[in-house]
């Protein structure tokens, strides 16, 4: 019987990665072939269609067939491996239903990231988001252990990660903690690099990154699971950085900054209308990426429902921070929106994608941006239309 050879199937990998023109360098190609993600994946979860329309989580475990878990693991997917901040695939007695909290990044992903990070031998790296540990291992391969740092909210996920990255053969510095926070006792950084979304980049990992440094993370203003975009950025010595977004990904959010669905009544959080028109701009737009991204820098914050009652849909735009809603509804070909609050969200999203439009519907990678002490700054060209000044959130007292 014929049994999978893992390091044939790193050297698979690590051609489709590169005939995908995401693997571009030696240095990285070795780590690919070198590294073992199944030490990092020793379980996880295939996902599917389950009942009632919900995502079916079923168990690939050390029990499962080797060849074909081997196989799975070495697929360009994303791969979960936590289910509502508790459940792990070796914890499951059969498919489930639940919401990913955990994950393997799919490679094509990850190695695209490494990339785009401009490494260089030597240099220090943090990393915000340990995961499973294989994008860490990637790194360590790379740089030598002593070289990364990598912090994970999640204790159980941080202690299995460092556990696969000894088995692996790499005694680097994990760090249970915040990775909003970073982590100062081994500053400064040459490279930041974040495997998880946040909605503004922390004034911290700048302050962590030496000048000259970059840092490279998904940003999405309102936490959305798409209309994100990856920002590439250098700090200046002025304490600033600046950089633009270099294209779409898209991340689970930091733990701190997940959102909690909305739940009841919706139509009362809506009850209280100040104003009410119809508008040439339907919701479907928010469904492509761009547009969606704009929405978020536009009204930041915003929660975007869609809910079907008697056969009619509402999609709604809740900012619950500051009371205010948007909600829009179809009457034959026209679509109406009923506004409430201090903040008029559909106005704001409006305006963004007709100026948008009207400036030939530039791409999402013509997104500046620019982080300084007081905001996050995002820009498209010299379009004052498309303009955007986020102020950090102010320190209690």
């Amino acid at each position: 019987m014929t049994h999978a050879d893992p390091a044939a199937l790193r050297h698979a990998l690590a051609d489709c990665l590169e005939e995908g023109d995401v693997l571009k360098t030696s240095a990285w190609r070795k780590a690919v072939e070198s590294v073992p993600r199944e030490l990092f994946l020793p379980s996880f979860f295939k996902s599917g269609p389950g009942p009632h329309g919900f995502t079916q989580y079923t168990p690939v475990t050390r029990t499962t067939d080797e060849d074909e878990r081997l196989a799975l693991v070495y697929q360009d997917e994303t791969w979960v491996t936590q289910l509502d901040g508790r459940l792990t695939a070796d914890a499951a007695d059969g498919p489930v239903t639940g919401f990913p909290t955990s994950s393997s990044t799919m490679p094509s992903t990850v190695v695209g990231m490494l990339e785009a990070l401009d490494v260089e031998d030597g240099m220090n790296v943090l990393e915000i988001g340990t995961g499973t540990g294989y994008s860490t291992g990637l790194l360590c391969h790379r740089l030598g252990e002593d070289n990364v740092t990598s912090v994970e909210v999640d204790r159980s996920v941080s202690e299995r990660a460092d556990a696969a990255l000894e088995e692996a053969g790499y005694s680097t510095w994990t760090v249970t903690g915040d990775g909003l926070l970073g982590h100062p006792y081994r500053a400064p950084y040459d490279r930041t690099i974040a495997t998880c979304a946040v909605r503004r980049i922390p004034y911290a990992w700048v302050r962590q990154t030496r000048p000259g440094g970059i840092i490279l993370a998904t940003v999405g203003p309102s936490a959305w699971s798409y209309g994100t975009g990856l920002a590439k950025l250098t700090v200046k010595d002025d304490g600033t950085a600046e950089g633009r977004i270099i294209g779409r990904t898209s991340f689970m959010p930091a733990r701190a900054e997940a959102v909690t669905p909305l739940f009841g009544d919706l139509s009362a959080r809506a009850a209280y209308a100040d104003s009410e028109r119809r508008t040439t701009l339907s919701p479907d737009v928010l469904n492509d990426w761009m547009p969606a991204f704009l929405a978020q820098l536009a009204a930041p914050g915003t929660q975007l429902v869609r809910a079907v009652s008697d056969g009619r849909e509402t999609v709604y735009l809740f900012d619950t921070g500051r009371e205010s809603f948007a909600a829009l509804s179809a009457d034959g070909s026209e679509w109406h929106v009923r506004q409430g609050g201090p903040v008029s969200i559909w106005d704001a999203i409006e305006n963004a994608v007709t100026a948008w439009r009207n400036a030939g519907e530039p791409d999402i990678t013509s997104v500046r941006m620019e982080i300084t002490p007081q905001a996050h700054a995002y820009w498209i060209d010299d379009h004052p239309a498309l303009r955007w000044r986020h102020p950090h959130p102010p320190l209690s007292v």
